[in-house]
């Protein structure tokens, strides 16, 4: 953006600034960055979507009618909505950090964001304007993944890009699952194992994005705490077995639905993220600093979510409800949730922010996380998972009270773009 338009956005008022209208032109601060208008919409994503499903679960409340019932909406829009628009926030920004190559343009970024927004369109009101409406969200679902892709193929063609190259194929993935969700909507079925799916595709990337982010996360505690220490080192091997591990089970539950192999299978990969998480044994600074700790807990989280599908798949848990809400909402949910946090403020140019919110927000998502794993066993049915919504929209409210203005407003050191704290 010019330096007089900046100065412009910087001294104008800030209801002027964000009229609507406003939001549209490329010089809005919103657009300065590939994280600002994904995180901003995975954070309102997060409340709305989860309050919504809230006051369905305790007051009946509608949801919008899709092939496949409230359910399957449910399980769409928390992967293909919330958790689709922070991979490509984190994509957007992380590539083209790790590789030394351009992001997205201004406009570039406004396209993406509106195959996301007509990704929710299509898919809302399919229920009333039927395969038109059908067409439209398999477009737009499918093509945001492809169209990441696209932009980011110059950071990963890099040469600093090709150690990278995961990232392009989950993402291929991702439009994969995309695709056969929509596969099976349009011939009328409700498509639950191609959302099954793509939440093991999202395993796999947190297990690839954390590996990146935690050796500097790791290595800042390290040097705070104690340092001269051993370094933290993320270990191929440790992550390649987690991964290979990880894979076989989503394929195996895809193909044998319920079977003990999907069941052994999981176990597998429970154990194979458990000894993952060895390699964040590095003493005091594990323990003494938010981010890591967090972290730890991410991994825990994902761990215990395949081993209760691995013993919900082999009849020792009446169902897979608990692993796959320890995956997404302990998994996802507290990754982008800790992402969010870090990045929101070092790609705006801020410092890290010391203030309780972070670890109290995370602490009501990981109780929400343990209430909704547990309701079925509890009774009370709604209100329990009810409950579980209300601590997930208190620490996704936390996130974006403290996060939201900085990715909405001018930076404050002056500068454009996705650059750390000068």
């Amino acid at each position: 953006m010019p330096p007089a338009i900046a100065g412009q956005a910087r001294a104008a008022p800030f209801f002027e600034m964000n009229h609507p209208a406003n939001l549209l032109r490329s010089g809005h601060p919103i657009w300065m960055c590939g994280m600002r208008p994904f995180f901003v919409l995975t954070m309102v994503a997060a409340i709305g979507l989860l309050g919504w499903w809230a006051f369905v679960l305790a007051l009946g409340w509608p949801v919008p009618r899709v092939v496949g019932g409230p359910l399957v909406w449910h399980v769409h829009e928390l992967v293909y909505g919330f958790a689709m628009a922070a991979v490509a926030g984190f994509a957007l920004t992380a590539l083209p950090e790790f590789t030394g190559r351009p992001g997205a343009t201004r406009s570039q970024l406004r396209a993406l964001v509106l195959l996301w927004l007509c990704g929710r369109l299509g898919f809302w009101v399919s229920g009333h304007a039927g395969g038109a409406a059908l067409w439209l969200a398999t477009a737009a679902q499918v093509g945001l993944p492809l169209a990441l892709l696209a932009v980011l193929a110059p950071a990963l063609r890099s040469p600093q890009g090709r150690r990278h190259g995961s990232f392009g194929v989950l993402l291929l993935a991702l439009a994969g699952t995309a695709a056969g969700f929509y596969a099976d909507a349009l011939r009328g079925m409700a498509g639950l194992r191609w959302l099954h799916a793509a939440l093991g595709v999202l395993m796999l990337l947190i297990v690839v994005a954390a590996s990146r982010i935690s050796m500097r996360i790791v290595n800042r505690a390290i040097e705070e705490v104690t340092p001269g220490a051993a370094p933290y080192v993320a270990r191929p091997p440790r992550r390649h077995l987690a991964a290979l591990c990880i894979t076989l089970y989503t394929a195996a539950e895809f193909l044998r639905p319920a079977s003990a192999l999907a069941g052994w299978l999981a176990l597998a990969a429970s154990a194979a993220v458990f000894h993952l998480m060895g390699d964040w044994h590095v003493g005091a600074a594990l323990w003494r600093r938010r981010f890591p700790l967090l972290l730890y807990a991410m991994y825990a989280c994902m761990a215990l979510g395949y081993g209760a599908l691995g013993l919900a798949h082999l009849g020792v848990l009446p169902g897979t409800a608990a692993g796959r809400h320890l995956m997404g909402m302990g998994t996802v949910g507290l990754g982008i949730y800790v992402v969010i946090a870090i990045a929101g403020r070092a790609h705006a140019g801020l410092a890290p922010d010391p203030g309780r919110w972070v670890p109290l927000g995370a602490a009501a998502l990981l109780v929400a996380t343990a209430v909704r794993a547990a309701a079925g066993g509890m009774g009370g049915g709604g209100g329990w998972l009810a409950l579980a919504a209300a601590g997930w929209c208190l620490a996704f409210l936390a996130v974006l009270w403290r996060i939201g203005p900085p990715l909405w407003r001018p930076r404050s050191d002056g500068r454009q773009g996705c650059d750390g704290p000068e």
